[in-house]
């Protein structure tokens, strides 16, 4: 067995953990590795052994073959390990720190980056602003469910943990935050929940449970999750959410029995381009109903944050349109309502350190909130099969054993 193993996409429905060659620091050709980046110096970047690894949303689209991701791309965004090698370029990291890797792959040089937008960095990625590891489009960077991996611009991008012994008793809450915490915590910011306002998630999936876990650290008086799945609607109830099944019809009134009106200051898209339609037609695949739906939902001159993910290319779209990511949204109820929204990546790093500091001090549980779950890495296949039939769990791969030997 090599040294080095990961979980590659081999087609729609289909992944599997192979042998890997190990990173280097340089950027080698492969699946979805932009020409433009072939050869790249990375004399700025850090091999990390990975401690934790976690499968994400949207590693599923595209293992559902939702997206234009190729055949044998190495997957994984999600990452957090220990530093075995340092680049010549490197000098606040050490051989030993362990760290928590934003999922946004930004250089800390363009103007972007110095403006805290890292989530549309312009200099990591030739197709479009913003990159990411082991995603399509996003330039080509190998992905991080692996044994080892490299991580770029490591000075800017990783976020050392101060004490390693406390980081290891609480690393399945500081694994979410490569990606998921910051999302959610980024959606409620953007959708402006503060102390005693009222808000509604749309969706119960891991980044839905986090947004709903980070309204409630940002004081909001009700926070209301909205899905179609009954296992993940419990498990947003056994944190203090309300819930609303939305197969059950329309989600203004189930919000109205709960808040005594059918609106929210805010709401959170935690679902993105896969949405179904609400009440009868929840079986059905309708790309814009979430979009449409918290419109209706949100007061006017509320606010929407929208860190569920839409894309630009979706070979499986529900019409031609959609196949371009062009949907049929209400925006005169949007602009009628005065709504402010906000999509996009979330720029990880503006809330890295200050979401460490919450769970490192007790303030905020986010691995029980998403349920989080250890598996081996080579269990990797049947989590992202168990995660695609709707499991009320967040899957933490754990290559190394580290995280079975910290938390067992």
């Amino acid at each position: 067995m090599s040294e080095n193993r990961g979980v590659v996409y081999k087609g729609p429905g289909e992944v599997e953990v192979v042998d890997l060659d190990m990173p280097e620091f340089v950027l080698r050709d492969g699946p979805g590795v932009n020409p433009a980046n072939v050869g790249r110096k990375v004399n700025h970047g850090v091999i990390l052994k990975v401690v934790s690894t976690n499968i994400c949303g949207s590693d599923q689209h595209m293992v559902r073959g939702r997206t234009t991701a190729p055949a044998g791309l190495v997957l994984g965004h999600e990452i957090t390990g220990e530093v075995v090698e340092k680049g010549p370029d490197v000098e606040f990291l050490d051989v030993g720190d362990l760290v928590s890797v934003p999922f946004n792959i930004a250089c800390g040089r363009c103007r972007n980056c110095k403006e805290r937008a890292t989530g549309i960095c312009l200099n990591v990625n030739p197709d479009r602003p913003g990159s990411a590891y082991g995603y399509v489009d996003m330039g080509g960077w190998v992905g991080g469910q692996t044994r080892y991996v490299l991580v770029p611009y490591a000075d800017f991008n990783a976020l050392k943990f101060p004490d390693r012994d406390r980081a290891m008793a609480k690393i399945l809450d500081l694994t979410m935050l490569s990606d998921i915490f910051p999302t959610g915590f980024h959606g409620c910011v953007s959708a402006g929940v503060g102390v005693g306002s009222t808000v509604y998630i749309a969706g119960a999936g891991p980044v839905g449970l986090a947004a709903a876990a980070s309204a409630q650290l940002l004081g909001a008086a009700a926070v209301i999750v909205g899905d179609l799945n009954p296992e993940r609607l419990a498990q947003a109830r056994a944190f203090g959410c309300e819930t609303v099944d939305v197969s059950k019809g329309d989600p203004g009134e189930q919000i109205a029995e709960i808040l005594g009106v059918p609106e929210v200051d805010s709401a959170v898209d935690a679902v993105g381009f896969e949405a179904r339609g609400h009440g009868d037609g929840s079986a059905q695949e309708a790309p814009a109903t979430v979009l449409n739906s918290v419109m209706e939902l949100t007061r006017a001159g509320g606010a929407i944050g929208i860190p569920g993910l839409y894309v630009t290319g979706d070979p499986g779209g529900v019409d031609e349109a959609a196949k371009v990511g062009s949907l049929s949204i209400r925006i005169g109820l949007g602009w009628a309502k005065s709504h402010a929204f906000t999509t996009g990546q979330c720029p990880v790093m503006k809330y890295h350190r200050g979401l460490m500091m919450a769970i490192l001090h007790d303030k905020v549980s986010i691995a029980e909130a998403v349920n989080a779950k250890p598996i081996p890495l080579e269990d990797a296949p049947q989590g992202y099969r168990d995660f695609d039939r709707g499991a009320a769990a967040k899957y933490v791969l754990d290559p190394h054993g580290m995280v079975a030997a910290a938390t067992g």
